[in-house]
Formats: C-alpha cells, sequence, structure tokens
C-alpha cells in the first residue's frame, strides 16, 4: 500500500472512530457513566486486592478489557477515542495494522475476571474499531475476591464490593439471625467495616462490667438496641431521610455519630446527638430547593422516586 493511500485510510478509520465516540456520548448523557472506561486506581481503592501475580502470555477478549491505568479519561467505554491529540498515535497504529505488522503485545491487569490496561491502550483501540476479537497480552493478576463482569460500570462495581461487604459483615455477626426485622444497608464502601468496629468498640466497653467475655452475638444485640436505634429514631422522628435522596439510614447514622464525636471533641461533651443529627443536615443534606431538583432529574431519568 502507497504511504498517501495508508494516510487516507487510517485518517478516515479515526475520524469514524470519533464520531461513534461522540455519539455514544450523546446517548449516554442521562447516564454519564455508563460509557466511561473503569480506572484501576479507582478499582483499586475499591477492592483493595492483597497479592499480585504474573500469569505471562495469552490471547484475551477485547470486549473483556473494561479500563486502564492512566488512559481511562481519553477512550470510552468501548475504547473509542475521546479526544482529537490521540489521533497522530491512533493513525499510526492503525498503519501498521492496514499493513499486517505484528504488533508486541499490550501488557494487562486482570481483576477479577476483567483487565484493565497498562500499556497499549491505542493499540486496543484500533484493534476494536477493526473488529477484532482477541489481543495477545502479557497479564499481571491482581488477587480480588470480587467477581466484575464486562457490563458493570462504576456505579454497578460499587454496589457490587456493597454487597460483598455486607455478606461478609453478616457472617461475621450473624446480624439477620440477631436483628431479623431490620436490614442494615449502605450505599457507600466501608461502611460496614465501620459498623462492625462500633460493635466491637461497645463490646470491649461492656466487658469491662463483666469477668467472662461477652459473647458477639450479645455485644451486636446490645449495639443495635442501645446505640443504633436510638439515633434511628432521631432519623425517623425528625424525618431526616427526607434531606439525603437515595441515601439510607445507615449511612445517616454513620455520618452523625462521626460528626458527633467530631462536636465533642471540638465543644465538650454536652452535645447532644439530636444537635449533630442537626448540623448532619445543614451541612450535608439538600435544601428544598434542591429535593424540587432531584424530583424533575429523576423524571426525566425515567427512573421514577421509587428505585
Amino acid at each position: 500500500m502507497s504511504n498517501s493511500f495508508l494516510d487516507i485510510s487510517s485518517r478516515e478509520n479515526f475520524t469514524k472512530a470519533r464520531k461513534k465516540a461522540f455519539f455514544k456520548r450523546v446517548m449516554s448523557l442521562l447516564q454519564p457513566n455508563k460509557y466511561d472506561l473503569l480506572s484501576l486506581e479507582e478499582v483499586r481503592k475499591l477492592l483493595s486486592p492483597s497479592s499480585e501475580s504474573y500469569q505471562g502470555l495469552k490471547a484475551v477478549p477485547i470486549d473483556h478489557i473494561v479500563g486502564s491505568e492512566g488512559r481511562y479519561q481519553d477512550f470510552n467505554k468501548e475504547f473509542l477515542p475521546k479526544r482529537d491529540h490521540l489521533r497522530p498515535r491512533w493513525m499510526n497504529i492503525d498503519k501498521l495494522h492496514l499493513q499486517n505488522v505484528n504488533l508486541p503485545p499490550i501488557q494487562l491487569y486482570e481483576v477479577g475476571g476483567v483487565y484493565f490496561v497498562r500499556d497499549g491502550n491505542h493499540r486496543v483501540s484500533v484493534a476494536r474499531s477493526q473488529g477484532i476479537e482477541m489481543i495477545d497480552a502479557e497479564i499481571v493478576s491482581l488477587d480480588s475476591m470480587i467477581e466484575i463482569t464486562p457490563e458493570m460500570g462504576k456505579q454497578e462495581l460499587r454496589e457490587a464490593v456493597i454487597e460483598f461487604e455486607k455478606k461478609s459483615f453478616q457472617e461475621k455477626t450473624g446480624f439477620p439471625g440477631i436483628v431479623p426485622d431490620y436490614d442494615l444497608d449502605f450505599t457507600a464502601t466501608g461502611r460496614f467495616n465501620e459498623v462492625l468496629f462500633h460493635i466491637l468498640e461497645h463490646k470491649y466497653y461492656i466487658n469491662q462490667e463483666f469477668e467472662e467475655e461477652l459473647p458477639l452475638s450479645s455485644a451486636v444485640f446490645s449495639w443495635f438496641e442501645n446505640v443504633y436505634t436510638p439515633i434511628l429514631q432521631v432519623i425517623r422522628e425528625y424525618g431526616l431521610l427526607s434531606s439525603f435522596p437515595d441515601r439510607t439510614e445507615g449511612d445517616l447514622y454513620v455520618w452523625i455519630v462521626k460528626h458527633w464525636h467530631n462536636l465533642k471533641s471540638k465543644y465538650g461533651q454536652h452535645v447532644s446527638i439530636l444537635e449533630a443529627a442537626e448540623d448532619v443536615v445543614k451541612t450535608k443534606g439538600m435544601d428544598l430547593g434542591e429535593r424540587i431538583r432531584y424530583f424533575f432529574q429523576k423524571i426525566f431519568k425515567g427512573k421514577g422516586l421509587g428505585d
């Protein structure tokens, strides 16, 4: 192929890819994260992998590559280029593909069954735009107990982590059997671990009054009755959840307890839990105008308020 033909073909291919990326972006206006590549750094923070191991060279499905270590803002979830400054590098890779030149393997991290690009983002983008299904890669696997599917976006991954943490918390504490009529739930990761710490701290103070070690199940019940429930009553009596759409009573409990401890450290032990709750609403909650805007945003997205 002549150089001029290669230039024209690769330029046209990049233009087509950019147009597809633009239309995907327009289609995702109501769900802005749906077509975003996952950030490996964010996934590391969510999953906290305990180890990594070299898996060697193998062919992987391109549609299982869902994120990037450093270029997640340059490409969308289908690895279409989102920025014009990618053109020169993208076109050079495309020209090599058009000439059937064998390129070196890309480098990937494997996490929970999907892959994140360490090196080779442009090669993935070009290969996927040409309909190639498999690509050679050197793999480093990061240990994870949570399975990730290629369809997952940031929110779905966060929900999977929360569900995993919930299951782990329930197994450690036996919470569903001890408090069968209440479903403790959160919308952010790490909060079940915070509550477990609260329970263990509560158990420690109760144990000061007994010679024998208090069973964890007794500490869980005592914590729920004497620590969680009084705060829950404040949340419900004053309708605090109305200022926090899409949050849970558990979320508010964690916020209020943290804020209460901070206020007491600043102003003394006389600060009440109600004062802490009111201050949380002032600093974190939505005012009436924000709640109205939120209502219409939900309707506009077609989700309804019951979801």
